[in-house]
């Protein structure tokens, strides 16, 4: 890998765990407000709404900036979120204000690392990045829990500094910052693209082109933009469910159950290694499977209702999605960068992962306010999930997509 890439890795790992973190903490501080716990979703809504909004400018404007000032610039904007919410900043807005830096932030690093990697390295540097936003996601999560636990908020007391999840949210800006003195140290790939388009009129119907373009790809876009849609869109709501889930089911305390959310990011760091590791390039729809397995655990998992049989299920689940995910997004990005441009491709990938979140986190919370148990919510999102890759699977042999060897160097077939 280039000397350049690792340091990427780093300042966008610090970016993400403070990102992960903050969710716990927005969640206590609704705690704090007296809201219902239906609102959780709604924090993640209104970080993911940006992600569908922008979609069809942030790929032009990563395209058109440099990307390492671009990421910089993004990572002050979350900064100047969560400053805003310890200042009393209803936490909605803030993480609107957050999700919105982080929109512009994810099409400019997965550009950057299109520009900077070979294509013969993109799933081991699929299987890095995703290493490290779920390590960020794992760490976020227990730094998360830390800063809302017992502890955190008996040693703030003691020390009088004022309320104890202003004192988190003011850790999290040291860490947006050290993400940003990162992003600095990382060098400029240099390439540049055609001047985009500037009118709305032209934006709206150049995404319109590059979103139908990567559906209609027969050549592996259809298929893996269907899966990371899918995988993004369930694992967005069973991070949510997983924190509730632990409370009302296995009696845990908020910190705890992020605890256990973080074993799920376990998993994933394993199946996204193995998966980097060993799983080439043409052979990344092989990985289909894993998704009616995933679907299955999904289903089954919420009806443990002991601890020790809980941490190996979350394990599970994990690795089984990490495995599946890693080969998906590279052959994604490869058939985006071929048939797009790095920054367009990824804003497309972006959009719909995204509106997945929001559709999925949206009927969550509808569902929830509507009283629908929380473990037959659970089990018919992972029935959902099953049944999804399941017609996947039927179509492509009907259709009789797949790839042969030659993938990796842009010569795949269907």
């Amino acid at each position: 890998m280039p000397p350049r890439f690792h340091t990427l890795i780093a300042a966008q790992f610090f970016s993400a765990l403070a990102d992960n973190a903050l969710l716990i903490v927005g969640i206590a501080l609704l705690r704090e407000m007296g809201q219902p716990a239906w609102w959780a979703p709604l924090l993640k809504l209104s970080f993911t709404v940006a992600y569908v909004g922008l979609a069809p400018v942030v790929g032009l404007i990563a395209d058109a900036w440099p990307k390492v000032a671009l990421m910089t610039c993004m990572n002050g904007l979350k900064a100047a979120g969560v400053g805003a919410m310890a200042l009393g900043l209803d936490p909605l807005l803030g993480f609107g204000v957050v999700g919105t830096a982080a929109a512009c932030y994810a099409p400019a690093k997965y550009g950057l690392i299109t520009e900077i990697v070979p294509p013969t390295k993109l799933v081991a540097a699929n299987g890095w990045i995703e290493v490290s936003v779920v390590c960020s996601v794992l760490l976020g999560t227990l730094v998360g829990g830390l800063l809302v636990s017992p502890w955190w908020m008996a040693a703030i007391g003691t020390l009088g500094a004022g309320r104890p999840l202003v004192a988190s949210l003011c850790a999290l800006l040291g860490i947006y910052g050290l993400a940003a003195l990162l992003q600095l140290r990382v060098p400029e790939s240099g390439i540049r693209y055609p001047r985009p388009p500037r009118r709305a009129r032209e934006i709206l119907g150049d995404f319109r082109v590059a979103n139908r373009a990567l559906w209609r790809d027969r050549l592996g876009g259809r298929l893996s933009l269907s899966m990371t849609t899918l995988f993004w869109g369930a694992g967005a709501t069973l991070q949510l469910a997983v924190l509730q889930w632990a409370q009302e089911v296995l009696g845990l305390r908020l910190n705890q159950g992020a605890y256990l959310q973080a074993t799920v990011a376990i998993g994933v760091v394993a199946g996204a290694g193995l998966a980097g590791r060993w799983i080439a390039l043409h052979h990344s729809l092989r990985v289909m499977p894993l998704g009616l397995m995933l679907g299955a655990l999904m289903l089954a998992t919420p009806w443990v209702t002991s601890l020790g049989w809980a941490l190996p299920a979350m394990v599970l689940v994990g690795a089984v999605g990490g495995a599946m995910v890693v080969p998906m997004n590279a052959l994604l990005q490869h058939r985006g960068v071929q048939i797009l441009s790095a920054g367009r491709s990824i804003a497309v990938q972006g959009f719909n992962e995204n509106l997945s979140i929001l559709l999925m986190l949206g009927a969550c919370a509808v569902l929830q306010a509507l009283g629908v148990p929380l473990v037959w919510l659970m089990s018919g999102l992972g029935l959902f999930v099953f049944l999804c890759v399941l017609v996947l699977m039927i179509r492509r042999r009907a259709r009789h997509e797949t790839l042969v060897p030659g993938a990796a160097e842009g010569g795949i077939s269907g």
